[in-house]
C-alpha cells in the first residue's frame, strides 16, 4: 500500500511540477493526477499558473496603509535632480525548470533587475519628464528592460506589468515643486487665453478685410464703368458739335444752367448797367429768355 500512494502525485490548478530522474529533468507536467516511480522520480512543484508581485520603494501594511522605503525609491535624474519613484513589478513563471535551477534565488534576482533598470530608465530621463508626463513610457521601457535581462539570465520569468505606483519630488523640495507646477498652469491658462482670443479677432479681421476688398473692387467697377459712360456721351456731344457749334454751346450752357439753379427758389441778377439789385421771381425759363 506504501508503494502504491508513491507511484502518483497530484498538481493543483495553480501549479506545474517538475519531474526528475536520478537527478536529472524528465519533463513538467500539468494539474491534475500523474503517475511517477517510487524512490526514483522526484517532484517539484512551482507555482506557475499565479502572478506573482513585488513592490519597490514601499512596503504594504495592514490594510491599504504602507510605509515608505527610500534607500529603494530616491533616484537620480538625467539632469541630476532626485526623484522618488514607488512602483510595482507582476511576472509569472514561464519555466518550472529554469525557475527551479537556473537562479539560486529568484526572488533576490526580480528585485535587481527591477532596481537596476527602473534606475537606468530613470536616469536617461529629465525631473520634468518623469515627474509628470513620462510615466506610462518609463513602465513601458522597464517592463522591455527587465524581460531582455531575465532572457539573457534564463531564469524562466515572464514580466507580465511594470506600473509606477507613485513619482515624486523629495520632502525637502516638494514646495519648489508645486510652485513650478503652479506657474506652468499659469503658463498654460495664458496660452489658451492667447489662443482663444487669436481665434475670435483673427476671422473677424479677415472678415472685415474681405469686406472692404469686396468694396474697393466694385467701386472700381463703379467709377470705371461711369468714366466709360462719360467718355461715351463727351464722344457723342463731340460728334454733334462738330456738326453745328453754336446750337450745341447755347444747349450745353441751358442745361447747365437748369442744373445749376433747380434746386434754388429765389434768386438776384447783378446787372452792371443797373442801379440796384434787381430780384428776379421765376422760373429759369424767364431768366435764360433775358439779357444775358
Amino acid at each position: 500500500f506504501l508503494t502504491a500512494t508513491k507511484s502518483y502525485y497530484t498538481v493543483d490548478i495553480e501549479e506545474e511540477a517538475v519531474v526528475t530522474r536520478f537527478g536529472a529533468y524528465l519533463k513538467t507536467t500539468e494539474p491534475g493526477l500523474h503517475i511517477k516511480i517510487p524512490w526514483v522520480d522526484e517532484i517539484y512543484k512551482v507555482q506557475s499558473k499565479k502572478r506573482q508581485e513585488a513592490v519597490f520603494g514601499f512596503r504594504k501594511l495592514d490594510g491599504n496603509r504602507r510605509r515608505a522605503n527610500p534607500i529603494e525609491s530616491l533616484m537620480l535624474t538625467g539632469d541630476l535632480n532626485l526623484a522618488d519613484v514607488q512602483w510595482t513589478v507582476q511576472y509569472e513563471i514561464s519555466d518550472p525548470w529554469k525557475y527551479l535551477f537556473n537562479a539560486k534565488n529568484v526572488d533576490q534576482t526580480i528585485r535587481d533587475v527591477s532596481m537596476s533598470a527602473v534606475r537606468q530608465v530613470v536616469g536617461d530621463r529629465r525631473v520634468g519628464e518623469v515627474l509628470t508626463v513620462g510615466r506610462a513610457e518609463i513602465a513601458t521601457a522597464v517592463k522591455a528592460l527587465m524581460q531582455a535581462t531575465l532572457e539573457r539570465y534564463d531564469v524562466g520569468l515572464r514580466v507580465t506589468a511594470v506600473e509606477l505606483q507613485s513619482v515624486t519630488p523629495p520632502e525637502l523640495v516638494k514646495p519648489a515643486f508645486n510652485d513650478v507646477n503652479a506657474a506652468k498652469q499659469e503658463k498654460e491658462q495664458a496660452i489658451n487665453r492667447a489662443e482663444r482670443e487669436y481665434n475670435r479677432v483673427i476671422p473677424e479681421a479677415r472678415g472685415k478685410a474681405e469686406k472692404e476688398l469686396a468694396n474697393a473692387k466694385a467701386y472700381a467697377v463703379r467709377i470705371v464703368n461711369r468714366a466709360k459712360g462719360d467718355g461715351d456721351r463727351f464722344s457723342q456731344v463731340f460728334t454733334e458739335y462738330k456738326k453745328a457749334p453754336s446750337v450745341t454751346q447755347s444747349r450745353i450752357y441751358l442745361e447747365t444752367m437748369e442744373e445749376v439753379f433747380s434746386g434754388t427758389r429765389d434768386f438776384t441778377i447783378v446787372d452792371k448797367d443797373a442801379r440796384g439789385l434787381l430780384p428776379l421771381y421765376g422760373s429759369l425759363q424767364s431768366v435764360t429768355s433775358g439779357k444775358k
